[in-house]
């Protein structure tokens, strides 16, 4: 029978310092809540870029309004009472170097090219949702049991004896990788199937988005948006994702002890505000290929004619093994040719240049072409843009 505490052993926590006093739930204005969400935003986006956001006029429209916001932040010291319990990492510690000082909240949006609402202050934080809508979203997000599971399941036991017999491997989830239907994770420990895929559109933020369907291995679904599940992956330091089976050494997931590392084929996005571009961003890529680091290669976009003199998206990579790449970028060019972009643009110095390597086609088409080499039966396909997809060549007419 478990012991009651007297009054003498509440004297002995007294003397030792123990406060006894029950802990009251906290509760915040809707001003508070609107405070902590944008403080919160501010804090996922040092967590996703592993730095403060910065001012400048080079940088993102978003990360100059969170700039904007923390400094704010920093010189209230009502926020600094309220967030100071929230501050784990000590952003609010940082010296506030005045940007637009002397500017009320509406100079400061115009500055950033931003309109703003009416009524609306930096406190608004009209991007930001509350923790109440925040929850709600989480909410619908959640997994229900999967009703049609049995076709399924045959599926994920055959992945599990494919990992385990080493005919299917796991790989580090890189940052924001682009995510396909039929693509396989494991996530928080349970393998995860892409099952469908939505319609593409474009987020408030300006970047491609979609609902997904997705089937975990314990017989439960969701449906949450493309973001949200690159986000998790990301989140999840033990994330994976599940090669399919290795089809050969041009891109072999491990490297033999002969294999001699060749490049990389990238696939690319642009940030350009072109108007064009920016309608169909989701579906104008550029295929490359390069012998060192892709990020490296792409650090100069913007001053680069060849990239659309535009920041761009590192949308995908592939490893090449024991391959002239050079060759190998030259058939897939030849191959999408068809959808080749014809784009003409000036350098800076008034030159027209005209990039050949943009081609107007969905990444899942280059992803196909792909696996299409590695099994060594590309030449028996075709592309056709009409319906952006590869489609056999015909017995009669296909290539030896």
């Amino acid at each position: 029978m478990p012991k009651q505490i007297t009054d003498v052993d509440l004297e002995l926590l007294a003397e030792l310092g123990v406060d006894l006093t029950p802990t009251q739930a906290t509760t915040y204005t809707p001003r508070e809540e609107r405070i902590i969400a944008g403080f919160e935003e501010i804090q996922r986006f040092v967590e996703q870029q592993g730095r403060s956001p910065q001012h400048g006029e080079d940088g993102d429209i978003f990360e100059r309004l969170y700039a904007v916001r923390l400094d704010r932040l920093r010189s209230s010291q009502e926020c600094l009472d309220l967030l100071k319990p929230l501050d784990t990492t000590g952003l609010l510690n940082a010296v506030t170097i005045p940007q637009g000082e002397g500017l009320d909240d509406a100079a400061l949006l115009a500055e950033l090219g931003i309109q703003e609402a009416a009524g609306n202050d930096l406190t608004q934080l009209t991007h930001v949702r509350s923790r109440q809508e925040i929850k709600t979203a989480e909410e619908i997000a959640q997994r229900t049991p999967c009703q049609d599971f049995a076709q399924f399941k045959p599926m994920f036991q055959g992945v599990q004896q494919d990992l385990e017999t080493g005919v299917r491997k796991t790989l580090r989830y890189q940052d924001n990788a682009a995510i396909n239907p039929g693509d396989l994770f494991i996530l928080e420990g349970q393998k995860v199937l892409v099952a469908e895929m939505g319609e593409s559109f474009i987020s408030d933020y300006g970047r491609p988005n979609c609902e997904l369907r997705v089937i975990y291995d314990n017989g439960t679904e969701s449906n949450l948006l493309l973001r949200s599940l690159q986000r998790a992956l990301n989140k999840d330091k033990t994330s994976r994702r599940i090669t399919n089976p290795d089809l050969g050494p041009l891109f072999s997931y491990v490297e033999a002890e002969d294999d001699v590392q060749t490049g990389y084929i990238y696939v690319l996005r642009s940030q350009s505000d072109d108007p064009f571009i920016a309608e169909h961003r989701s579906i104008v890529h550029k295929i490359g290929v390069t012998k060192g680091d892709v990020k490296k290669r792409v650090a100069n976009a913007k001053k680069d004619p060849t990239y659309l003199l535009a920041d761009v998206d590192i949308v995908a990579t592939f490893k090449l093994a024991n391959i002239d790449r050079v060759k190998l970028e030259a058939l897939l060019h030849k191959f999408f040719d068809g959808a080749r972009l014809d784009v003409q643009l000036q350098d800076r110095f008034g030159i027209p240049v005209q990039p050949k390597e943009w081609f107007f086609l969905p990444l899942g088409a280059i992803e196909e072409a792909i696996a299409k080499i590695q099994a060594g039966i590309l030449h028996q396909f075709q592309y056709d843009p009409q319906t952006a997809s590869l489609k056999p060549i015909p017995p009669s007419s296909a290539k030896s």
